[in-house]
């Protein structure tokens, strides 16, 4: 058998990767939830939870940014355009900020917000500025969709450059890029430390490093293009029958083994550079096995749901944690059992709230988004095959994984 007879058709379904994006989504919101002191060991700050969840945060935010690189790629198609793509992705995106902007300023932001944080913060640019009143105002996590802004400019012509490697060197690409990716913190760290985290990490295992080079490793934009890349290259990995074989078990068991060696490691590479090579090799090999038709536990009508409103929950979750402490005053539990009550209350409110932000929001907008497309498309093929068989839209499919 051929290598290139074993390439999966680059319209295969790949519903595993969108359940997976709540788990990714999830470990972001564990993260979050153990920075606040009311969730930590009494008498001993953050405790075993907070030790554990530590690289929750940086980790869940990796895997989406090399997922984003890998199903772009895979669900790209060879009519579209520039301009179309640009469209879908930001009909998918903006709207979910601009309301989830304006919900964290009313719920708690307002007390601390600035026109030099908000304006930033809104335009998607908070990621460019090294200062973490900037990058982490508002609603903390959207600075995320900063870097994905940036993703989505560079995708048409990234994707084209990829296509154009021969399918032999596609692992060296992939080797070389993560490669600058783990090295990166070791340059990083030679530079001037300059400020520490400011006052609102005070309280967290976090404070005391640097943020400069905290933002140049994890926050700089040119930076996470790199894991946007690596999806990229993966994505043509498998697509051009290259894929090694690794099952998903092992990549897992990986994972989680890279995970833990995370924990242990100085801060810089604890951020990404531990679990990206791990990440890659998770997402392509779950992708394969999709594409070969056997699928996952993850792959089911639950999962994929979850998956899909795992953007939304991404956006709101963090709003409710700080609503939570900063408003209703939960700064200290009198229990694990109340600790662990109220965090599923905020869980479970915030996964209401995702879900419908999905159905109010944004699926509706990329719906419109995409009939408008076809739409034109239509009109200006009139006469030839594309207009009684217009191209299909793909905007709202699941293998569309787009942001966290």
């Amino acid at each position: 058998m051929s290598v290139d007879s074993l390439a999966p058709g680059r319209s295969s379904r790949l519903p595993s990767l969108t359940g997976m994006r709540f788990f990714a989504a999830f470990l972001v919101f564990l993260f979050h939830l153990s920075l606040l002191d009311a969730y930590s060991t009494p008498g001993e700050g953050h405790g075993p939870f907070a030790t554990v969840l530590k690289n929750g945060g940086w980790a869940g935010v990796t895997f989406f940014f090399i997922l984003s690189g890998f199903v772009l790629a895979w669900s790209a198609r060879d009519d579209d355009t520039t301009r179309a793509f640009w469209g879908r992705r930001l009909a998918k995106i903006y709207p979910n900020h601009v309301v989830s902007f304006f919900l964290a300023l009313v719920m708690y932001a307002y007390a601390s917000a600035t026109w030099g944080r908000g304006i930033p913060n809104f335009l998607l640019l908070q990621a460019w500025v090294p200062r973490d009143d900037v990058f982490f105002s508002i609603n903390n996590p959207s600075w995320s969709l900063s870097c994905e802004l940036v993703f989505y400019l560079l995708f048409p012509v990234l994707h084209r450059w990829t296509l154009r490697i021969r399918a032999e060197r596609l692992w060296g690409w992939a080797a070389a890029t993560a490669a600058v990716i783990v090295l990166l913190p070791l340059v990083v760290q030679l530079l001037p430390a300059g400020a520490t985290f400011g006052p609102n990490h005070a309280n967290s295992p976090l404070y005391g490093h640097s943020i400069t080079q905290m933002w140049l490793v994890y926050i700089f934009p040119p930076a996470r293009v790199l894991d946007f890349l690596l999806g990229i290259l993966m994505a043509r990995i498998v697509l051009s029958g290259r894929w090694i074989g690794l099952g998903v078990l092992p990549a897992l068991a990986l994972t989680v083994g890279a995970y833990a060696v995370s924990l242990t490691v100085p801060f810089l590479f604890s951020l990404n550079a531990v679990v990206v090579v791990p990440f890659a090799l998770l997402i392509a090999a779950t992708a394969a096995r999709d594409a070969q038709g056997r699928g996952t536990a993850v792959g089911g009508r639950v999962w994929v749901w979850l998956g899909e409103v795992s953007f939304a929950f991404y956006l709101v979750h963090q709003i409710l944690l700080s609503f939570t402490q900063e408003r209703l005053g939960f700064r200290e539990a009198d229990s694990l059992a109340a600790a662990v009550g109220v965090a599923a209350l905020v869980a479970a409110v915030s996964l209401l709230l995702a879900w419908l932000l999905y159905i109010g929001v944004e699926r509706p907008v990329v719906r419109a988004w995409a009939r408008r497309a076809r739409a034109a498309r239509t009109a200006g093929t009139a006469g030839t095959r594309d207009a009684v068989h217009p191209p299909r839209d793909d905007s709202d499919r699941p293998v569309s994984v787009g942001t966290p």
